[in-house]
């Protein structure tokens, strides 16, 4: 009998702008980003990221994606073309258990 395989849990991802990052353009006007945004597009559409954005003023990011385990999430987020082509450098990867969650409430969901 197969071993059930266990839920995913929520990791958040943060990276910091790479060497080739153009701190005076905005996310949408760097280089790669329409294969970018693709690639997190396909990962949204899969339910792998749950929430992500830039941090405007450092040219770096968080995104919260649901994996196995840490190797997990990286080697998923690793194809980004923005870590290939050096536009964001991945830092950590961190497991994260929500204890308070009033997210729904506050947002008029």
């Amino acid at each position: 009998m197969a071993t059930p395989q266990r839920r995913p849990e929520r990791f958040l991802a943060y990276s910091t702008a790479g060497t080739q990052r153009d701190l005076a353009r905005d996310a949408r006007e760097q280089p790669w980003w329409d294969e970018h945004a693709a690639f997190i597009d396909g990962l949204v559409a899969e339910g792998f990221i749950q929430l992500g954005g830039p941090l405007d003023e450092e040219g770096g990011g968080f995104l919260v994606v649901m994996a196995q385990n840490e190797v997990e999430a990286r080697e998923r987020l690793q194809h980004d073309p923005w870590y290939a082509h050096d536009i964001l450098a991945l830092v950590w990867v961190k497991r994260w258990r929500i204890f308070i969650d009033t997210w729904e409430a506050t947002s008029g969901a």
